[in-house]
This record gives structure tokens, C-alpha cells and sequence, in this order.
């Protein structure tokens, strides 16, 4: 029987693209396999940043070094924007884009030896269905979106993905039907821009309110957001649906006007204060998280600070930091006045401590409270899980795995939360 190992990179749009390739391959009577030794590697490759490029060529080369005599298979968004450095890359066999994956196997099964560019120089504006079935045990993922179209300065994802484009309601309910007579419970959408989620005049909350009939789901969790998903209708959805986690992963980018601006990204940060006030008025226990870049080109010290500010006033429960990297193809790379790497630096870890400042006084405010945990690992009798607010909680029990369970909040530390059953 002929064997397939997988390789990852970048974000949960890509981990279900894999599981969902797995599913294909295992159907074809494939083997997948963790070992050195397969007769294929899938490699489903990231190109939001210089650094995952670079990762994703490594993973290449690293699969044919494995086993000189498999078929390598370069997927994703890295080969869909540099087919080029693909294809001279001795070690491609074979090279698929964002789109056309759902036919991997027949390109496998019709390899002969000689380097095949299957990629798709225009991506359809058709949603590609690709349903996954191998999934975390307790927490299922599904893709209902694809594409963006908002050209972030900084961003080369829009040439990766192509055209907006949504899942139809039909299959996402059928899989989501399917997945619960498996014993899941909570329900993660995600998409490359989720909040233009648009089929036939359906709506994000649309989905929200449909998925959240269906015998079974117990929790309906959201992806990544924009602020622009935010309307009177969703925010009916947030306030009526209680099935719908009180977590909202909004994306900032940045505090302040003047680098917003430059970003291209369409709002300011007193716009993006007044989102949270409204979802705040609806949901009052809602817990936002988010990205933030430092060190974007002409970030002044003065745009860090008003930047930092907003954070705070923000009150996000986590933030993730990342210093902003060139990316070759996109309107920043010909900005003037990019912030050297020490100036970088340092403003991440200044944005990151006021991060972990937020989180501990989150965390804190759950002391004393009842929360309901839906666990997910064991380690020496200590079940871990998530609230529907996305805290992480800690605490000692039997039998706890895939159960959503009450439990009393004793201790906060870094990150996460201990408790008593």
C-alpha cells in the first residue's frame, strides 16, 4: 500500500486544506504515514512573510532528502505566488496552487518522472469543496471562506487566494451534521477573510443561526474577524445566539491613524474602539484578542505610543505581536523610511509586556466565577480545556475528555486559569 506524509505551514485555512487532502488520498487507498520513508510528501506551503517562504523551501528540500525516490508535492499559497522559484526547485515534482487540489491524487497517480506545474494562473471564483473529516478529537474546524480583496500595504495573501468566495450553506450544514454524529461539539469556522462570508444574499450570521439548529452543536467558535463585520444584523446574532462563543479574534494591525492609513486598512482606531463598545453593550462578557504589527515602514515612535494606547484601551484578553517584514510584491516593499531591525525589536517586546499585562488582568477577573469548559487533553490526572471565551482553564478530574463541564475558578497564571470541577 503506498504511503503519504503531509507537512504543514501557516494558518488553520492550511491545516484544514491538509486534513481535508488526507481525506482524498486516504479514499485513493493511500496510507498516511509520519515516516521518513513515503512515497509521497505533501508539502502545503505558507506565504504570508518572507521568513514562512523561506520555511516552506526548507520543508521542500527537506522531504526529498528524506526519500530522493518520492514524489514531492508543493501545495499552497507559496506556489501559487512564486510558481517560478517553485519550478526551479529541483526537488518539486509536482506544483499545485491555492486551487485544483481537490484533483492531487490525479496528479500523483499521473506523474511520470517529469516536473508538473498544475497551478492555475487565474483562481475560479468558485468556492472549491473539499470537506475534512480527520479533525482535533473535540474541536472540529470548517472552511466557508476563501479569498480576499482588501490589499493590505503590507500583504500578498489577496494574489495567494484570489476572488471572494463562499461555501455554499447546504454543505456546511451537512458537514457540520456529519461531524456531530461523530461526538463533536464545538464548531470553529474559519476562511481567509471570514467576515466576507457572502452566498446568495447569506451572511456570516446567516451560518451562525442555521449551524447553531442542528442537533448536537453545542458551541459555534469564529475565526479571524475584520471590524467591518460588525453590523446591526451580526450584532443581533451575537446578542440572541448563545451558542455563539463570546470570543471575537478582531484583527487591529495597528493603533494609529497615520500608519492605519498606510496599511490600507480601511477604519480608524477610534472606529475600531467603537466595535468593541458595541459587541461590549450586547455581550458583556465578550473576550477580544487580536494581531498587531510594530515596526511597519515610517512607524514613528510617536505612532508606536498612540498604537500602544489604543491597545490598552482595546483591553484585549491576548495579543499576538509580530514586527512587520518586508514582502516582496506588495505596495509597502517601495515605502520610504522602513524601521531597522533593533527599533523592531525592541517595540515588539514593549507591545508584547503590555500584552501580558492585559492578559493577567483578564485572567484575574475570573477568580471566584463558575466558567464552562469544554476539555480536550489529559496530562497526570490534569484535564485542560477552553471556555467558550477562549480562556484557557487547568484543573484535576476523571473522565473529563469531550465534555463541557462546570468549573469554579481558583488561581490565574500566565496564560491560563486553574479551577475546581
Amino acid at each position: 500500500m503506498k504511503t503519504v506524509n503531509f507537512y504543514t505551514l501557516g494558518c488553520k485555512v492550511n491545516m484544514y486544506e491538509t486534513e481535508a487532502m488526507k481525506k482524498l488520498f486516504i479514499g485513493a487507498g493511500y496510507t498516511v504515514t509520519g515516516k521518513d520513508d513515503a512515497d509521497v510528501f505533501v508539502i502545503n506551503t505558507c506565504t504570508v512573510t518572507a521568513m514562512s517562504d523561506r520555511k516552506s523551501r526548507q520543508m521542500i528540500r527537506r522531504a526529498k532528502h528524506k526519500n530522493p525516490n518520492s514524489i514531492v508535492v508543493v501545495a499552497g499559497c507559496f506556489s501559487q505566488v512564486s510558481q517560478k522559484q517553485a519550478e526551479e526547485m529541483p526537488e518539486a515534482d509536482i506544483i499545485v496552487g491555492t486551487y485544483g487540489r481537490k484533483d492531487i491524487v490525479k496528479y500523483v497517480e499521473n506523474y511520470k518522472g517529469k516536473k508538473m506545474n498544475c497551478v492555475y494562473d487565474e483562481i475560479p471564483a468558485v468556492f472549491e469543496e473539499m470537506p475534512s473529516e480527520s479533525q482535533s478529537r473535540t474541536r472540529a474546524v470548517i472552511k466557508i471562506q476563501d479569498g480576499c480583496r482588501n490589499f493590505c500595504s503590507y500583504c500578498i495573501i489577496p494574489y495567494a487566494r484570489g476572488p471572494l468566495r463562499s461555501r455554499g450553506i447546504d454543505e456546511i450544514i451537512k458537514e457540520v451534521t456529519m461531524l456531530t454524529k461523530k461526538g463533536y461539539k464545538e464548531f470553529v469556522f474559519v476562511g481567509i477573510n471570514l467576515a466576507c462570508y457572502n452566498y446568495d444574499g447569506l451572511k456570516l450570521g446567516d451560518v451562525i443561526e442555521k449551524v447553531c439548529e442542528i442537533d448536537g452543536v453545542k458551541r459555534v467558535r469564529l475565526g479571524s474577524l475584520e471590524p467591518n463585520v460588525f453590523t446591526e444584523k451580526f450584532l443581533k446574532t451575537v446578542k440572541n445566539q448563545p451558542k455563539l462563543c463570546k470570543h471575537f479574534h478582531i484583527s487591529l494591525q495597528s493603533g494609529c491613524n497615520e500608519t492605519l492609513k498606510r496599511m490600507n486598512r480601511h477604519y480608524t482606531s477610534e472606529h475600531y474602539l467603537s466595535y468593541l463598545e458595541k459587541i461590549r453593550e450586547v455581550c458583556p462578557d465578550v473576550n477580544f484578542t487580536t494581531d498587531v504589527m510594530v515596526g511597519f515602514a515610517g512607524e514613528t515612535e510617536e505612532e508606536f505610543n498612540e498604537s500602544i494606547q489604543t491597545v490598552k484601551k482595546a483591553g484585549f484578553g491576548s495579543i499576538h505581536v509580530f514586527p512587520y517584514s518586508v514582502r516582496k510584491g506588495t505596495a509597502a516593499e517601495k515605502m520610504d523610511n522602513h524601521v531597522d531591525n533593533e527599533t523592531k525589536t525592541k517595540r515588539a517586546e514593549i507591545m508584547t509586556k503590555t500584552g501580558e499585562q492585559l492578559t493577567r488582568c483578564k485572567l484575574e477577573g475570573f477568580i471566584g466565577q463558575t466558567v464552562e469548559v469544554l476539555f480536550e487533553t489529559e496530562k497526570d490526572g490534569i484535564f485542560e480545556g477552553f471556555t467558550d471565551s477562549y480562556i484557557k482553564v487547568r484543573a484535576k478530574g476523571e473522565n473529563l475528555f469531550g465534555e463541557i463541564v462546570s468549573v469554579t475558578v481558583t488561581g490565574a497564571e500566565k496564560d491560563f486559569l486553574t479551577g475546581e470541577i
